[in-house]
């Protein structure tokens, strides 16, 4: 695709970014700079991405008019405060997720994002760069298994503690195992179930097999229940832990969705739709990723084509409500 807009980077520390800015790429971005303080990361970053200048001082990229979409992955802690500095120079904003890890932040990027008319994306990937989770969208919206009535989603994930820089496992740095990844799973049964309002029914998070990281979650655990604007009500069970050991071949990894005419079960490239006519397994390898394009879009035209700013916000605040109103268990003995 040609080139639409011209973006750049200001934090590297997670490899979400590479998938990131292959997205927005593809929906018509080009990559001009970026600004990471990690050596090893902006080394990484630059051998994949030759093209673009690494700056020393993030303000080239902030002062610098023909850019207008600055793209994150920097420590979580510190993703909040980029997007509003983003915001206030007049760009607009994508991080990784988790974007908050206390309701201060999210209010004043909220604040700021009503002020400016700025764009605060977060890219939720285990829905916006999954081609399954990705497909699954479009046939829910079209009615394909009905009104959504549970999502139920397991979620463990490899932790690969050689591979984690210290502020891993720090809480002032990643907020919990639920603010974490389980933001991912909170925004896909928001997603799903086209919800106009969620509550926290209970959570619980642990640290059942890390007593040497003390302030580390390896497992968490969220009941929540919603409702449409036309008033059907729906739930979520959701789990997610960093459990899966090494060398495992199978991840354990489900979504499953149920709906009043059918049931659909979502892997990475894959789904299993059941309905009345019968069980089918549908390829989504060549579904097209959206996510980037309309992000473009929306940068161009002001629009809110690739997830609703509120949306993302939303998903935040449920977030931080389930991490912040969890019962613990295991190890963990830190306050909240």
């Amino acid at each position: 695709m040609p080139t639409r807009t011209r973006f750049a980077v200001i934090g590297i520390n997670h490899s979400h970014l590479f998938a990131m800015t292959d997205i927005v790429r593809s929906g018509g971005g080009e990559l001009t700079a970026f600004y990471a303080e990690d050596e090893t990361w902006a080394a990484d970053y630059g051998r994949r991405y030759p093209a673009a200048r690494r700056v020393s001082d993030k303000r080239e990229i902030l002062e610098d008019e023909t850019i207008a979409l600055v793209l994150s992955a920097g420590i979580p802690s510190e993703r909040a405060a980029t997007g509003i500095e983003v915001m206030r120079h007049g760009k607009d904003y994508c991080c990784d997720k988790a974007a908050f890890l206390n309701r201060e932040d999210l209010d004043a990027a909220r604040r700021v994002q009503a002020e400016t008319g700025k764009i605060f994306s977060i890219c939720y990937s285990e829905r916006l760069l999954e081609p399954g989770a990705w497909k699954a969208g479009q046939l829910v919206r079209a009615g394909a298994i009905g009104r959504v009535l549970h999502t139920a989603i397991l979620a463990p994930h490899a932790l690969r503690i050689s591979s984690r820089a210290p502020w891993f496992f720090e809480r002032r740095h990643y907020g919990g195992i639920l603010t974490d990844i389980g933001s991912h799973q909170i925004e896909q049964f928001l997603t799903y179930s086209d919800l106009e309002s969620a509550e926290v029914v209970s959570s619980q998070v642990a640290n059942y097999a890390h007593p040497e990281y003390p302030e580390f979650e390896d497992f968490g655990e969220v009941l929540l229940r919603g409702r449409t604007s036309s008033g059907s009500e729906c739930s979520a069970s959701i789990r997610v832990d960093w459990l899966i050991p090494p060398g495992a071949t199978r991840s354990g990894r489900y979504r499953t969705l149920l709906g009043t005419e059918g049931v659909l079960e979502i892997e990475h490239s894959s789904l299993i739709l059941s309905t009345s006519r019968g069980t089918e397994r549908l390829d989504c390898t060549d579904t097209p990723l959206d996510f980037g394009r309309l992000l473009v879009d929306d940068v161009l035209n002001r629009t809110q084509t690739a997830m609703g700013q509120e949306h993302g916000f939303y998903a935040s605040e449920l977030t931080l409500n389930a991490q912040m109103q969890a019962s613990r268990a295991g190890y963990l003995q830190t306050e909240r």
